[in-house]
């Protein structure tokens, strides 16, 4: 179904990824604390590129218009001082979210990376420790939503009242939360807004779905948590909402899919949470083992755009050891395959506006178009990654390798455990790499 075009390698372990809503934008967050924005090359002239400078170049649209180009750095930053676990555009691609284990959000302008604002996460109120956040959503343009490893759901109001008394949109926040949830007894590993309905007026969702260890939850913006399912007997890993699918007898047209730590896709009809409603097994893993046996975990779940979608419903599954598997839903059948690494789990995997595949896991960033012909939609990376830090420090890359195999190291109780903290690289992987990198 795709083809590897490019690979970047890392500085370090990858912990999450985030593309830009509109723009050909990837960011990446490191194991180091490091975040850094990529402009990928344009496949349509419409789409202007910019310079690491942030000024346009009508140039590199043109040069980038049949598929060849260059990977830009637009800005690199020592964001956090422990690993970078989670990133996320805002609603218009302005900003972009970033938190760190040591329990900190920053929000930084998406074109000069400069830190606007920052989120002190609230203390574990257990343990009075640093509770860090397992994950970050943004709900709408005023709303974010941050889950944590103790497994609170904190919910902050991105708007700052001016002097009038006006709220206004602003780049701002709260220094605490408006509402905090309690879905979950353990950390929460997915958050997936449900499609607001028919009568909704602001176009965007007021409920979501989430999941923490063998349970998953619908939680109202202002009612609190509304449902919780029985326990499942298994971890439940990613979740995704799917759309149009055709509606016979009671089943309706949305589905919450659900992946696993067994292999196994669960799929939930919306207003039925109590349980699920079909299975589908992504991965039969090895039979006759004990009581572990079971399939690779379903670590991370995204939708085909229909950009590049055959017709139906196909959902990207990444997986615990290194395969993309894609599943059609309504057939409920695995219809194809691809891998990003023999030994590294997938970690990040998104699908960019103008519908390249991106996985990510280990030291390495693989971009993936939709098969095409050998010599069509070749791309060259860049290797200028050299910036200041955009919180104002230079950034410094002579740490000794004993404090950057420690920090490297810390990881969390969270799915991201999997990754090998040895940092394996695979450098025959893919067709390109960076231009001048050894």
């Amino acid at each position: 179904m795709f083809d590897t075009v490019c690979t970047i390698p890392l500085d370090s372990d990858l912990f999450c990824q985030a593309t830009h809503p509109s723009e050909p934008l990837l960011a990446t967050g490191l194991a180091t604390g490091h975040v850094t924005l990529y402009r990928l090359p344009s496949l349509n002239n419409h789409t202007s590129s910019s310079d690491e400078d942030g000024n346009n170049s009508d140039d590199a649209a043109t040069t980038c218009s049949d598929g060849r180009g260059q990977i830009a750095t637009c800005w690199k930053s020592r964001r956090h001082k422990l690993s970078c676990r989670e990133l996320v555009f805002n609603i218009d691609g302005t900003g972009l979210f970033s938190a760190g284990a040591e329990g900190i959000v920053k929000y930084a302008d998406t074109e000069t990376g400069k830190v606007r604002d920052k989120i002190a996460v609230p203390l574990d109120s257990s343990t009075g420790g640093v509770d860090a956040a397992s994950l970050i959503r943004v709900l709408t343009p005023q709303t974010l939503l941050l889950g944590t490893d103790s497994s609170a759901l904190h919910v902050y109001d991105l708007r700052l009242d001016d002097k009038q008394g006006n709220a206004s949109i602003e780049r701002h926040i709260t220094s605490r939360p408006t509402q905090t949830y309690q879905p979950h007894t353990e950390y929460v590993t997915s958050l997936t807004p449900l499609p607001p309905s028919e009568a909704s007026t602001s176009g965007f969702s007021r409920q979501w779905v989430s999941t923490g260890g063998t349970t998953l939850a619908v939680t109202d913006l202002r009612r609190g948590v509304l449902v919780r399912s029985e326990d499942q007997e298994e971890l439940l890993l990613s979740s995704l909402a799917v759309t149009g699918l055709s509606s016979k007898g009671s089943s309706r047209s949305e589905k919450i899919v659900v992946g696993g730590a067994d292999g196994v896709l669960t799929l939930w009809e919306r207003g039925q949470w109590d349980d699920q409603d079909e299975r589908i097994v992504v991965d039969k893993g090895t039979a006759g083992t004990g009581p572990s046996a079971g399939g690779e975990s379903l670590d991370t779940l995204r939708l085909l755009p229909e950009i590049i979608s055959s017709g139906g419903k196909i959902v990207a599954v990444g997986m615990g050891d290194g395969q993309v598997r894609f599943v059609k839903i309504g057939p409920n059948k695995v219809i194809g395959e691809l891998r990003h690494d023999e030994l590294e789990g997938v970690v990040g995997l998104d699908f960019d506006v103008e519908g390249r595949l991106i996985t990510g896991g280990g030291n390495i960033i693989k971009i993936w178009h939709k098969k095409v012909d050998k010599d069509e939609h070749a791309y060259v990376g860049d290797d200028s990654d050299k910036s200041q830090d955009s919180d104002g420090e230079s950034v410094d890359d002579s740490e000794s390798d004993s404090d950057n195999d420690r920090k490297t190291k810390q990881t969390s109780s969270t799915k991201r455990q999997k990754l090998n903290n040895g940092g394996h690289l695979n450098g025959t992987a893919g067709n390109f790499s960076f231009a001048g990198l050894d």
